[in-house]
């Protein structure tokens, strides 16, 4: 197989998603790792439960058929270097990361032998996913924390390195469920990146190369501002309120799928709207 022929896939969940129904989303991802012949790596860097969340998802995983399916319990960096991890990695069709706490995958993995291992992989075209926090690390700069529920402002989010599997883009999770349009647009308007998707519980958006699928109950609110034709943020103050024009927003509900080169939807009967509605 030839790299034009590999498929870079990402499932990236907002959290709080089924675990006991249909379990729609993750029943995706098992697909898309390889179905009943599934080799599944969990990852539990983000919580500080990790033998409780990662033999939940063991559970589910195995009842929808994952042929094999452990966890990789990394708790310092030391145990980023674990012989049984990497081959584990190497086997593996899919690796999930958990919810928790973004900042502990990226202290705990980030330029280790084990993301370097899972970016090798992810490469050669095994299928990454990570809900709630373990969505957040997946551009290269993340929301490490913020305020939910208020207008933009510089003060609103504090941003760190992500591990990089969707470059140029800011990733936010529980977005409807936590009102977290504000802090969104406000790590657009501190890092160079000029899309920023806002992902809600049990909803995941699902990459495919350079395409997005939003799977789910809820919506996939995306922000584009690489027409906008005005911000203040380089002569604003850190508490004063940030402004922005000339933005586009778009809401897409389960079965709506994005194009990241041309940056339009694409409605789900296939067409791509004549207009896109600005903010």
């Amino acid at each position: 197989m030839t790299d034009s022929n590999i498929k870079r896939q990402l499932v990236i969940i907002g959290g709080a998603e089924d675990k006991d129904g249909d379990s729609q989303i993750l029943r995706e991802f098992v697909r898309r790792a390889g179905g009943t012949k599934a080799h599944i790596v969990i990852m539990t860097a983000a919580t500080e439960l990790p033998r409780e969340v990662g033999e939940n998802y063991i559970r589910v995983f195995e009842r929808l058929g994952a042929e094999d399916v452990r966890i990789i319990d990394t708790e310092t960096r030391d145990d980023a270097t674990s012989s049984t991890a990497l081959a584990a990695i190497t086997k593996a069709t899919g690796v999930f990361f958990t919810g928790g706490d973004q900042a502990r995958i990226t202290s705990i993995l980030k330029d280790t032998e084990i993301d370097q291992a899972i970016h090798k992989r992810f490469a050669e075209g095994i299928v990454i996913a990570g809900t709630s926090a373990g969505a957040a690390v997946m551009p290269d700069k993340m929301i490490v924390e913020g305020d939910s529920q208020t207008h933009p402002r510089i003060e609103t989010v504090d941003m760190g390195p992500g591990l990089g599997f969707l470059p140029g883009v800011v990733i936010d999770q529980h977005f409807s469920q936590r009102g977290r349009l504000g802090r969104l647009i406000s790590a657009l308007l501190l890092e160079p990146a000029s899309l920023g998707f806002g992902i809600d519980e049990n909803t995941a958006m699902v990459v495919t190369d350079n395409q997005i699928e939003v799977i789910g109950e809820g919506a996939v609110t995306i922000v584009d501002e690489s027409e906008a034709t005005y911000n203040n943020a380089d002569i604003i103050l850190k508490d004063e309120p940030l402004a922005i024009c000339g933005a586009k927003l778009h809401i897409l509900p389960h079965g709506y799928k994005f194009d990241l080169k041309t940056r339009k939807p694409i409605l789900n009967n296939g067409a791509v709207p004549a207009a896109a509605t600005n903010v």
